[in-house]
C-alpha cells in the first residue's frame, strides 16, 4: 500500500493537494474545491480509474446433454413464438391504458407493464434453456427391444433405496423416460422418472442386483436394482403423454 508521503507527491505531480478525509453532510458528500479537477468533478485518490480494472469473467458452462421424445425442439420454437405474440398484445393495451389519461391511477396501465414484465423473464428463461442444454431426441419405439443387461434411459426397472441416516427401505418401480416426463401409470403402478433427474443419475448404468452407496439430495442411501426389463406398447401410450412446454425458474 502507497505511504501517506507518496500518495502526496502523485498529487503534487498533477498539481493538487492531497485531500483531507471526506465528509458526509447528510446524503452528499462533501469535497473541498481544492480537491476536484479543472472540470470541476471531484478527484478521489482510492479509486482505480475504471481502465485499469482487471474484471475476469467465467467461461460459460458446457451445455448439458438432455435426451427428449421427437417434437420437443418444436414444442420449444411454438411456446417461444406464443410468448412473442403475447407481448406484442400486451404492448398495444398498454398503449391503449396510457392514452387514457393520469398514469398515477391508471391500474390498466400498470397491469399492462407487470405482465409485460412477466413474458420478458419467461422468454429469457426459454433462451436461457435452450442455450445452455443440447437436445438429443430419441424415438421411444427403440426402447421395446432394447438391451437390458443395465439399466439404461427407456428401460423398466424395480429400485430399492435404504436411506442411510434413517434406515428406511423404499421400492420403486420406474420407467426411465427423456427429459420432463413425470407421468404415472396406475394400472402398472410404473412412474416416469426423467434421466437427467438425481435418482436416475446413479442408478444408470447398474446391473441387477447390484447395491451401490450413492449420494442424493436427501442423503446417503444404498440402492440396488432388483429387475430391469423393457416396457410394453400399452405402458408407453399410457405414460408418455403429449409434450408440453418445460416449466422453467425464471431465476
Amino acid at each position: 500500500m502507497a505511504s501517506e508521503g507518496s500518495a502526496q507527491s502523485n498529487f503534487a505531480s498533477d498539481g493538487l493537494t492531497s485531500p483531507n478525509p471526506r465528509s458526509l453532510k447528510g446524503n452528499k458528500l462533501d469535497v473541498a474545491p481544492s480537491h476536484r479537477s479543472a472540470s470541476g468533478h471531484p478527484i478521489f485518490p482510492d479509486r482505480m480509474p475504471l481502465h485499469r480494472k482487471k474484471i475476469f469473467r467465467p467461461p460459460s458452462p458446457a451445455a448439458t446433454t438432455i435426451y427428449v421424445r421427437p417434437g420437443y425442439n418444436r414444442v420449444l420454437a411454438e411456446e417461444f413464438e406464443a410468448l412473442k405474440r403475447k407481448r406484442v398484445d400486451l404492448v398495444k393495451d398498454k398503449v391503449e391504458a396510457h392514452s387514457q389519461g393520469d398514469l398515477r391511477e391508471n391500474f390498466g396501465f400498470k397491469a399492462a407493464k407487470d405482465a409485460i414484465r412477466a413474458v420478458d423473464q419467461k422468454m429469457t428463461a426459454l433462451d436461457r434453456f435452450v442455450a445452455r442444454n443440447a437436445f438429443i431426441e430419441v424415438d421411444p419405439v427403440t426402447w421395446l427391444t432394447k438391451p437390458t443387461d443395465t439399466l439404461q434411459l427407456g428401460l423398466v426397472a424395480t429400485i430399492e433405496k435404504l436411506d442411510v441416516p434413517t434406515k428406511r427401505k423404499h421400492r420403486f418401480t420406474f420407467l426411465v423416460t427423456t427429459h420432463g416426463e413425470t407421468a404415472s401409470d396406475p394400472e402398472s403402478g410404473i412412474e416416469c422418472l426423467p434421466h437427467n433427474s438425481p435418482l436416475a443419475a446413479v442408478v444408470l448404468g447398474l446391473r441387477v442386483d447390484t447395491p451401490t452407496t450413492v449420494t442424493l439430495p436427501a442423503g446417503e442411501a444404498i440402492v440396488t436394482v432388483r429387475s430391469i426389463r423393457n416396457p410394453t406398447q400399452a405402458e408407453l401410450n399410457r405414460l408418455l403423454t403429449a409434450i408440453k412446454p418445460p416449466e422453467i425458474d425464471d431465476a
